[in-house]
């Protein structure tokens, strides 16, 4: 099975790598558009701001690309924002994957913070992304904008107010927090994933 990580101007590659390794899968790590549509599976991971990164993957005709794929693809973080239809970040247009627009977490209590930052808990799991999973697992967060729930939504979180923590429509499947740095949980939600 060849799976292949999105190469694009965004951080956190990397550690999607290692994770995939640690499972004994080698990715390919590229941004030819052949590759990518030969592979089995795509990751699109992302660590960094909406509107500048939209403008590369315009720029770079990625953005179609990524609309296009067939197989079993994908989002992480910033990814699964970019798969959206609008940003509150930087009021950038993204690629409409999922009909739904992303928000800026805006604090109501003082003990509130943004960025919601650490481990939090998933409900209401709805796609095969959670196979075998229970409701009292824990999942790493690092993001200051989210996508609220919609009929697209595969599992909640609660922070401030609930909000997707994973998305899934046909071959797209997305998770607000990072599988790669949530450990074992992690693991086994890239295995299911491998395994669609």
């Amino acid at each position: 099975m060849q799976v292949a990580i999105i190469k694009y101007n965004a951080g956190n590659i990397r550690s999607v790598d290692y994770a995939l390794r640690r499972l004994g899968v080698e990715p390919l790590i590229t941004s030819d558009e052949a590759e990518l549509r030969r592979a089995d599976k795509v990751i699109f991971p992302g660590v960094g701001e909406a509107e500048t990164t939209m403008r590369f993957l315009q720029a770079s005709g990625m953005d179609r690309l990524i609309k296009e794929m067939h197989q079993p693809l994908l989002g992480i973080c910033l990814g699964m924002q970019l798969m959206c239809r609008h940003s509150e970040e930087g009021h950038v247009d993204c690629l409409g994957i999922f009909d739904v627009d992303v928000k800026r977490f805006v604090s109501q209590r003082h003990e509130d913070k943004v960025p919601h930052m650490g481990w939090n808990t998933l409900k209401n799991l709805s796609c095969e992304l959670f196979k075998g999973f229970t409701e009292e697992e824990f999942v790493y967060f690092v993001h200051s904008y989210y996508v609220p729930v919609n009929e697209c939504t595969a599992a909640v979180t609660d922070y401030i107010h609930p909000f997707s923590a994973a998305l899934h429509k046909d071959n797209y499947y997305a998770t607000q927090f990072h599988p790669e740095k949530s450990g074992s949980v992690g693991e086994r939600i890239l295995k299911n994933f491998l395994d669609l």
